[in-house]
């Protein structure tokens, strides 16, 4: 046990340390922040993404915060014939915007880079699971459409971040998951 606790604490700091070029929106207000937003668009390094981008539609993600000011995603994902439902909790860490997941087998780092809180948000995330690490950005809309504006500005912080506009994908539009029922619907 006592040779778990250094090496967590190293492996934290080595993904803070990753995520440290990535910057967090100024004066973040999470309860501005918290809702329902659809994921538009993903440019991710992930292989198992990679190879299902093409294939990929938009999804739903409802944000909320505990009183003690973690976030937590509720997704709601199209995949295949049915709505995968995922749950993700994040602890904050010292900085508005900035959360952190940990489980025995995962890290995650969380940041808010941009939103208006009205309609867009870009989150990153950089995931460390043993030797493999992830990093992916994520377009967050209130709507599920997107403007050609604001898909430029995502394309333009996709190299930002290290990724490259091949790992991108446009997801195309999905009314087969509706928030809450976890249901496919033709």
């Amino acid at each position: 046990m006592m040779t778990v606790v250094p090496s967590l604490a190293l492996a934290l700091l080595c993904l803070l340390r990753a995520g440290a070029e990535v910057p967090v929106q100024p004066g973040f207000d999470a309860e501005k922040f918290a809702g329902t937003w659809h994921i538009t668009a993903i440019a991710s390094n992930c292989s198992v993404f990679l190879k299902m981008k093409d294939g990929m539609k938009s999804s739903i993600t409802t944000i909320s915060f505990t009183p003690e000011g973690d976030a937590v995603m509720k997704l709601l994902w199209p995949v295949e014939d049915k709505c995968q439902k995922f749950e993700l909790l994040f602890q904050r860490s010292g900085q508005a915007g900035h959360y952190l997941g940990m489980s025995a087998e995962e890290m995650r780092d969380l940041r808010v880079m941009e939103t208006d809180y009205s309609s867009y948000a870009i989150v990153h995330q950089f995931k460390k699971r043993g030797q493999e690490h992830h990093s992916a950005m994520q377009l967050l809309t209130r709507e599920q459409d997107v403007s050609p504006q604001l898909l430029q500005k995502f394309k333009e912080l996709v190299p930002t971040v290290g990724l490259t506009k091949d790992m991108l994908a446009i997801l195309s539009k999905s009314g087969e998951c509706q928030e809450g029922t976890g249901q496919h619907t033709q």
